[in-house]
């Protein structure tokens, strides 16, 4: 029995020799910019002592419910080699290292220095924070300024993520992470289904408010969002973010950038600031402007703050600006979707063959109507058309007709000095492949129309007064006029009467009108005097009870 204790203690020694030499013993050169520690390690346990001069003369051979206590630390294993003249010491199998009651460490290989109050845990280790975990095989654990660090891949869990990378640290103190290489954060953390992933190359972590920031190039994968930033905030309780440096955000076929963004991923929810864009890839038109709102749930949208609506879904591009949009979504995910769009106020619009003004617009996608109210006026070529409100119906972006509901006009410049005019109570105009083909004006019609001969000379002004008028046009030119019971006289051009020339509500409105594309954020206002007023309609009087008793 006593031989076989012998070779067995002499087979640990020699174990504990082979690993002495292995591993890589204590640091030569120290940090000049720390103060060693003068607190001795003290041995509080250990089942068997030993000294072994010829394989380590420095050290004591410890066996057996090992502890050690430095600065009110515990550390317990198996077996290790004690320096105490170097106030260190390497630990072998279950090694455990225990702060106070919120801090454990474990592994299998523990290389304390006490001079530098540091300790490197080698394999299987694990590190418990309160209620924060962080799993890897290698770990320098620095006392001193409250600090570990892993090199080797390494995962951190708490209550809600999980958190994996090449290297990192974490401050138990301050609760603190970083992470660098290939970091991923899983929320919530496995065995659940994750509804966000997060791949960064660095990111901070704080276990206690569960916000990451993110300082490199990052992808995070929420449902259908996706965002890429260089510089942001997640919060991973809320799953809410807070973005930076042109951030992108992607939903399907949407995409928001801008200066700074914020995501509601549980309100489906997404806000953009300075400089946004937010591009529908899908119906084939975006926003542009310093604030953008997103509803991805209800697939509103909405920009303010020189706002620009673009439409390029056909070969000329339309460039509108109002003061704020709203676009609508309704009857969502199913076959009668469809959307509206609302422009107020300082409504602006320009594309190279149409443009328009009017105080508010609203567009409706079921039958592709744009309704404009207050002051709208609209041009094609040398043609403009104005009333106290316009529909415009367009196929395939291209207009297809205009109805104008009260003191209708449509003129067409010729000149400087000669204009054909059309005015009525209601107008329609069609058009075919982009062009008018024919003119319908209904009740309270007047015309001034200036004919050409054969030679495309100016022959005379027409002046007439109806009930109804059909104009027919071809290639921009009329064909033929329809009046029933007609009033009128045609005047040659030396004797057209100065009080006829031009209509009673004649404007020509070429100073408001959109010059290009940019020309649409210069609002310019009719002058004062010419702004048309809104028709009173009358009613009759509604008959009251107690009227009818008098009566009776």
């Amino acid at each position: 029995m006593r031989r076989f204790s012998f070779v067995a203690v002499s087979l640990l020694v020699c174990v504990l020799t082979f690993a002495w030499a292995l591993q890589p013993v204590q640091e030569k050169k120290r940090n000049s910019t720390r103060q060693p520690s003068t607190d001795q390690i003290h041995l509080i346990h250990a089942d068997k002592l030993y000294f072994n001069e010829w394989a380590n003369r420095d050290a004591q051979f410890l066996v057996g419910n090992v502890c050690f206590e430095h600065q009110g630390t515990l550390m317990y294993c198996d077996s290790a080699l004690y320096y105490k003249d170097n106030k260190s010491f390497d630990a072998f199998g279950n090694v455990k290292m225990v702060q106070g009651d919120t801090l454990s460490l474990t592994g299998e290989i523990l290389y304390y220095d006490g001079l530098e109050q540091k300790a490197r845990v080698r394999h299987n280790v694990v590190l418990k924070h309160r209620k924060t975990t962080l799993y890897t095989d290698s770990l320098d654990y620095d006392r001193l300024f409250d600090m570990g660090y892993f090199y080797d891949g390494g995962r951190l869990v708490d209550q809600d993520n999980e958190l994996t990378s090449y290297w990192g640290e974490y401050s138990p103190k301050t609760r603190e992470a970083v992470f660098n290489m290939n970091v991923r954060l899983v929320t919530p953390r496995p065995p659940k289904n994750p509804k966000s992933i997060l791949l960064s190359d660095t990111l901070h972590y704080n276990t206690r408010t569960a916000i990451a920031h993110v300082v490199g190039p990052s992808n995070i994968e929420n449902g259908n969002s996706h965002i890429y930033t260089e510089n942001g905030y997640y919060y991973s309780k809320t799953d809410e973010s807070i973005l930076l440096d042109r951030s992108i955000l992607t939903n399907v076929a949407k995409r928001l950038v801008g200066d700074s963004l914020y995501h509601d991923h549980r309100a489906h929810v997404s806000k953009a600031y300075g400089n946004i864009e937010y591009d529908d890839r899908e119906n084939k038109n975006m926003f542009m402007g310093n604030y953008a709102l997103y509803n991805d749930s209800t697939d509103y949208a909405e920009a303010t703050d020189s706002a620009l609506f673009i439409d390029y879904s056909q070969n000329d591009t339309l460039y509108a600006h109002a003061d704020t949009f709203k676009l609508y979504t309704f009857n969502l995910e199913t076959d009668s979707v469809y959307r509206k769009l609302h422009g107020y106020h300082h409504f602006r619009a320009y594309r190279k063959d149409i443009q328009a003004v009017c105080d508010s617009l609203v567009y409706d996608g079921r039958d592709s109507c744009a309704t404009m109210y207050k002051d709208p006026i609209v041009w094609q070529n040398e043609e403009q058309i104005l009333g106290e409100y316009i529909r415009a119906w367009a196929n395939d972006s291209t207009i297809d007709s205009v109805h104008v509901v009260n003191q209708a006009l449509t003129v067409e410049r010729i000149d400087s000095l000669h204009y054909n005019q059309i005015a009525s109570k209601e107008m329609h105009t069609y058009f075919k492949e982009g062009e008018i083909f024919l003119n319908v004006a209904d009740m309270n019609v007047m015309l001034n129309y200036f004919p050409f001969d054969s030679d495309s000379l100016m022959i005379g002004m027409v002046h007439a007064e109806s009930s109804q008028m059909k104009m027919f046009m071809e290639e921009r030119k009329i064909q033929k006029i329809w009046m029933p019971a007609t009033t009128g006289e045609m005047f040659p051009l030396e004797q057209i009467p100065a009080d006829l020339r031009f209509l009673e509500n004649f404007a020509w409105f070429d100073y408001v009108r959109p010059k290009d594309k940019n020309d649409i954020f210069v609002w310019r206002p009719k002058k004062k005097g010419t702004e048309l007023k809104e028709s009173v309609v009358r009613t009759a009087p509604k008959q009251k009870l107690t009227d009818i008793k008098k009566k009776k």
